[in-house]
């Protein structure tokens, strides 16, 4: 016999289901009070499905809303319904798939699919073959309800699908699917295509059988008048494009003229789809034979979707000229993440580009942080300027020139846009172009539109590296003056632009900028009083750049006067619970490396509190993890902002630092700190205690003992951070240790010559590991010489591109040390020593001296014919430095 509800429980679910439309938040607390006492009742979740299957006297968003709670009661604790009630609902979900009601349809697919992902799939195995048997029915909303539902178990378990845990239900699957691709509904075909598509990046074993045809039949479709079809299809040629181009090739004229086409599709949600085509063309090493001939066609359309939309302007909110006095919704400021602190060594060819514009395209639409056509297209103009270089000039400049004088901003706006997207790129044929652009710009910052101001902002900032390389009268000075006014706009979006194009222009310009500090900083202070929350955290972030880039010429009396007193007022306004704690701390910590001994009268109530904020972490993680039924997790990031703001204290301060140290129980807190469970504070607790060790080793040097097994364990290059901030503090130890280290060596060493013949280690990893074994070696050379043959090799080659400096230096005299203990141990690999030798520019007068011995006494060793024979295998330039400087 069916289930039947009681009468009075069902009205009872009903005014439940009722009250929980209301927006009151008292009547939405009653009825959360209200659902915890029901779901004591088993057959709470029958009354749920009664009502989203049966009731169809009852509206349907009523209804919906049954489906969705009983949803979430599956998701919480599915298995602990009885079995009874669980068949129930699985049998009434297939009985009604077909409802007559598109959006009850969709409820049931979805509370279908979150059974199946509770680990069910396996335990209702009348499921798929039910569902795809029912994709035969004659009634539409039959087969586009279990169309729908199964989609929705595609999405969610594509990968269980393809396993032999289900027996491969695929096999039967996708040749099912691929079926109806002619289906004459267009829901069914976009359902059937988006089911495919979710096997295409795993490479499905039963796709990959069924390739051609899938690929007829997209094709088949291309002209589809249905929007979703055709959003689909570009999908999955865009899919296929990454995984099984191969299949593509043959057809690939047709395919780059179909997407030409697309990318101007009437509807953005297809243009964009297809737009995604040239991002991931770019990737692919045939794009440039493929593209070329198509360039004049692609570059206009790429262009051309590169002007706001008029939603675009709405949302943004593009016609509010001055908004600064506004305050920020807090939904608007997105969350920071605090990148810790990784110890690296300054390289040869420094300053070169690191990634760091990875956030390349035009960051100024973040409200519509939603990707969309203008920012698909942009993307793809600058990985496509990265691929084509110059070659891409003679399509883009004729159109340029229009864009950029063009008297609708619109139009000028997007040309901007275009000429900072392909500033990486087409730099070099750019060059010729600037002077006359770059005053353009320069102009355009002061646009009567914010977002023509904005976007000039951040386009001058991709050329920074060419206007810091002129004499800095000609464009450094004026554009700094124009950015500075920028950051005091009155429009927040042009705020922001302008205050991330002046970090930017920090960085490229470093020491220049000096002259203008005093400017620099009146403004930087007097956007302090102005900015509403969101900007300040930006803001934060260029006085810390601008710290980092002038370093000790910012310690002058009269720029601390104007930059001190602000940020500790901030400092002062903040609560220990504060998230904008994160970027001032990380300000704070760039300052006080800066300052050094002009941070001093500011140090003590900046350090006590970071002191604090990493006990009340620590004390709230104890408190969690005995009753984690009573407190909250704590947010470590706290904790580790703080450990990275104590290491740049320390860092900036150097033996200033001792006193704080003394009157802290911060080693005690340390200790903890080096064995919490999340990397990233392991991470910062290493660095932190390197930084100690070389400020104020008095402290450091009673915990040794202690410290040195845990910085052993966490020699561990799964965490690659960890490990290399653990070696780094390894090394600095030795070199306040001395001899005494070594009761310590055995703990550490076989670790490290691990990971510097591993393969695929990162630099900077192998450099420090490096700098650490010849620290190691110089401090206790009988230890570590024995095995110098097993880590020699890698050893030089890590260092040889590292620049002349102190750790360098110390890690060398142990290498030297060490060959004078056991020159065997360096035979074999004797050039690679040679060639790591010649790489030191101007060693000093007693190492040189070291590098002369160890040559002259292994050219006598060989005797002078062996060591012609050797010299010869020399690369010529390494056979001139080394005659010129040490005479062999």
């Amino acid at each position: 016999m069916d289930w039947q509800p009681d009468e009075q429980g069902l009205q009872q679910v009903l005014q439940l289901l009722k009250d929980s439309q209301s927006p009151n938040t008292a009547t939405q607390r009653i009825v959360q009070d209200k659902l915890k006492q029901l779901n004591q009742f088993p057959d709470f979740n029958n009354y749920l499905i009664f009502v989203l299957t049966r009731l169809k006297s009852e509206d349907e968003p009523t209804r919906s809303l049954s489906g969705l709670i009983l949803k979430n009661n599956v998701k919480a604790h599915y298995q602990s319904f009885p079995p009874p009630v669980a068949e129930f609902i699985k049998q009434e979900c297939l009985n009604n798939i077909g409802d007559a009601s598109s959006l009850i349809r969709a409820t049931i697919g979805i509370l279908i699919t979150t059974i199946a992902s509770k680990g069910e799939l396996q335990m209702w195995p009348e499921l798929l073959p039910q569902l795809c048997n029912l994709l035969n029915s004659e009634d539409y909303n039959t087969c586009e309800g279990a169309f729908g539902a199964l989609q929705k178990i595609c999405e969610d378990s594509s990968e269980l699908l393809d396993s032999d845990a289900l027996n491969r239900p695929l096999n039967v699957m996708i040749p099912k699917f691929l079926q109806f691709f002619k289906h004459c509904s267009p829901k069914i075909r976009s359902h059937a295509i988006a089911c495919v598509n979710q096997f295409i990046m795993d490479r499905a074993q039963a796709l990959m059988d069924n390739i051609d045809t899938f690929i007829e039949h997209l094709f088949a479709l291309a002209v589809d008048e249905d929007p979703e079809v055709r959003k689909n299809v570009c999908r999955a040629l865009v899919m296929l494009l990454e995984v099984r181009i191969d299949r593509l090739i043959p057809h690939m004229h047709s395919i780059i003229q179909y997407m030409l086409q697309r990318t101007q599709d009437s509807d953005e949600n297809v243009a964009l789809e297809a737009c995604e085509f040239w991002l991931t063309l770019a990737e692919q090493p045939i794009c440039k034979e493929a593209l070329t001939s198509h360039l004049v066609q692609l570059i206009p359309i790429l262009v051309n979707g590169m002007k706001y939309s008029e939603i675009d302007i709405i949302l943004l909110k593009g016609d509010v000229e001055e908004d600064e006095a506004i305050p920020d919704s807090e939904q608007d400021i997105k969350p920071r993440f605090h990148k810790s602190r990784t110890v690296t060594l300054q390289h040869e060819e420094e300053r070169a580009q690191d990634g760091e514009d990875g956030d390349d395209e035009d960051d100024d639409d973040d409200t519509l942080s939603d990707w969309n056509l203008r920012k698909c297209s942009a993307a793809a103009l600058d990985v496509l300027a990265n691929v084509f270089r110059e070659e891409l000039l003679p399509h883009l400049l004729p159109l340029l020139k229009g864009l950029l004088f063009h008297p609708e901003w619109v139009i000028k706006e997007s040309g901007i846009l275009v000429l900072g997207a392909i500033a990486e790129g087409c730099m070099q044929g750019m060059v010729p172009y600037l002077p006359e652009l770059i005053p353009h710009l320069i102009q355009c910052l002061s646009d009567k539109k914010a977002l023509v101001r904005s976007i000039a902002c951040w386009t001058l900032s991709r050329y920074a590296h060419w206007v810091v390389s002129q004499p800095p009268d000609t464009y450094l000075k004026p554009l700094m003056t124009e950015l500075l006014k920028r950051i005091l706009d009155s429009n927040k979006r042009v705020q922001e632009a302008a205050c991330s194009a002046f970090a930017t222009l920090e960085e490229e310009a470093c020491t220049e900028l000096v002259p203008y500090l005093s400017f620099i900083l009146d403004t930087l202070v007097f956007a302090f009083g102005k900015y509403q929350h969101k900007n300040l955290l930006i803001l934060y972030d260029a006085i810390g750049t601008l710290a980092d880039s002038v370093g000790h010429h910012l310690n002058q009396p009269e720029y601390i006067q104007k930059l001190m007193p602000p940020l500790i007022q901030k400092w002062n306004e903040l609560k220990d619970e504060d998230k904008d704690l994160f970027p001032l701390l990380e300000c704070l910590s760039s300052v006080a490396t800066a300052l050094q001994s002009g941070f001093l009268p500011y140090c003590e109530p900046v350090y006590q509190r970071c002191v604090t904020l990493v006990q009340k972490t620590l004390a709230q993680a104890m408190m969690y993890s005995q009753h984690p039924e009573q407190y909250e997790a704590p947010d470590k990031d706290f904790m580790i902002v703080a450990l990275d703001l104590l290491s740049g204290l320390a860092e900036g301060l150097g033996c200033h630092v001792e006193q704080l140290v003394a009157r802290s129980n911060i080693m005690t807190l340390l200790f903890q700190c080096m064995q919490d469970t999340m990397p990233e504070v392991r991470q910062s607790s290493f660095a932190l205690l390197g930084d100690l060790t070389k400020a104020c080793f008095v402290h450091v040097k009673p915990c040794i003992a202690e410290f040195m097994p845990i910085l052993g364990t966490n020699l561990n290059p799964e965490f690659i951070s960890v490990c290399n901030n653990a070696t780094w503090a390894i090394g600095e130890i030795c070199m306040q240790m001395g001899e005494e280290m070594q009761p310590y060596v055995q703990m550490v060493l076989n670790n490290l010559v691990e990971i510097i013949n591993r393969p695929n280690t990162p630099k900077t990893l192998l450099e420090n590991t490096a700098i650490t074994i010849g620290r190691l070696g110089y401090v206790c050379p009988q230890e570590v010489a024995p095995m110098l043959q097993q880590f020699i090799r890698p050893w030089c080659t890590s260092l040889r591109n590292i620049r002349d400096n102190e750790e360098k230096d110390s890690a060398f005299r142990g290498i030297c040390v060490m060959i004078r203990a056991n020159p065997a141990g360096v035979m074999q690999d004797f050039i690679f020593f040679c060639d790591a030798v010649a790489s030191w520019v101007s060693p000093k007068d007693d190492l040189r001296d070291m590098f002369y011995k160890i040559l002259h006494g292994f050219k006598e060793q060989a005797g002078e014919e062996s060591w012609q024979q050797f010299s010869e295998q020399f690369p010529p330039l390494l056979k001139e430095r080394l005659a010129a400087f040490y005479g062999v």
